[in-house]
């Protein structure tokens, strides 16, 4: 009698291969490659804060005792990493009938049925990490049991007030949305200090963006033809797109990229409030981060964690399999304060 489940083809080894090979059901966060990857042996990361401070120097005389630098503060702080986790399973009657006496033929459909099953799992699992890294990237990361990771509280920093883009106005003054851009820009480059950064893009509402895109400065400046294309390219659906980046519908202004990002929950809450936008800087090194911590099994303690383990163990009565796959994903933004805020009024 074939063990078809014992074969080598269900080790964690294997599984973890497979499920870590299949495409993933992509999100924009990761279309734009914003949070760099590691993968840890703990289950929490430590973060060593270091506030250098650069000072004006006041000239003293020549011989006399000089002036003494203030001494940069330094904070250790912990982070835990989340444990999310689905189980599955697969009953031997699912594929009882397709196998071939005497042979193992019967692992390919035995496989299909877990690609099935595969499917759905790596779909929640890609919508669960992108919900959460667009919570990093908006400073608190709502997880769905309701708790939260408050990044300006994990590092005891105030968050900068909401800027007001008054893009309800009917008669605004000639240059006032340029302005209320460049203020975006002034202060995430405030927050970041010395750190280099390529560009600044929103992820904006759909109120937000409508209201944007009909703004008479945005209008002026793509009246040209080629321009137009480039506005009207903004509200073209997928279908007609010969560009995947630019499904979401996107454009420049003021030295930012604007963006209107769509995606809801379960219960049709935009995962951006319509009339918000959120801006950060793009090009930081270390800016986004995303931990991988290890797998809660005893052969993989203290091993470097995976984006998504699988394993499998026989039910007890011997009828199927528990298909057990999981993922330990800390996301995080190292500067959160250069996470700025905008609203349409």
């Amino acid at each position: 009698m074939l063990d078809i489940f014992n074969g080598s083809a269900f080790t964690i080894v294997t599984l973890t291969d497979l499920i870590n090979k299949i495409q993933f059901v992509p999100g924009r966060i990761v279309e734009l490659g914003i949070f760099t990857e590691t993968r840890s042996a703990q289950k929490a990361v430590a973060i060593e804060e270091r506030a250098g401070v650069l000072v004006l120097i006041p000239p003293t005389e020549r011989g006399a005792p000089g002036n003494t630098m203030p001494r940069g503060t330094r904070a250790m702080r912990s982070l835990n990493i989340p444990h999310f986790e689905i189980n599955e399973h697969v009953y031997g009657e699912e594929v009882q009938g397709v196998r071939m006496f005497g042979t193992e033929n019967q692992l390919e459909t035995v496989i299909a049925v877990l690609a099935e099953r595969d499917a759905t799992i790596q779909s929640s699992f890609a919508i669960t990490q992108e919900f959460n890294r667009l919570g990093a990237l908006k400073g608190v990361v709502t997880y769905a049991d309701g708790t939260t990771l408050d990044l300006f509280n994990a590092f005891d920093v105030v968050q900068n007030a909401e800027i007001d883009f008054d893009l309800d106005n009917a008669t605004p003054i000639d240059g006032a949305l340029l302005i209320k851009c460049q203020s975006v820009i002034d202060l995430i480059v405030t927050e970041l200090g010395g750190l280099p950064f390529t560009g600044v893009r929103a992820f904006c509402g759909k109120t937000f963006y409508q209201q944007l895109v009909t703004h008479p400065e945005v209008r002026d400046l793509y009246k040209g033809w080629q321009g137009a294309l480039s506005l009207q390219a903004s509200y073209l659906p997928l279908a007609m797109r010969g560009n995947a980046a630019k499904i979401f519908g996107s454009f420049e202004y003021g030295g930012i990229s604007f963006e209107r990002y769509r995606g809801n929950k379960a219960d049709g809450t935009p995962y951006v409030a319509d009339t918000k936008a959120h801006f950060f800087p793009e090009g930081v090194p270390g800016f986004a981060r995303t931990v991988y911590g290890p797998a809660d099994y005893v052969d993989t303690v203290n091993q470097l964690g995976e984006r998504l383990v699988q394993r499998q163990h026989l039910m007890n009565n011997g009828k199927g399999i528990h298909l057990d796959t999981q993922m330990n994903a800390l996301e995080y933004i190292t500067r959160p304060k250069a996470l700025i805020v905008a609203r349409n009024t």
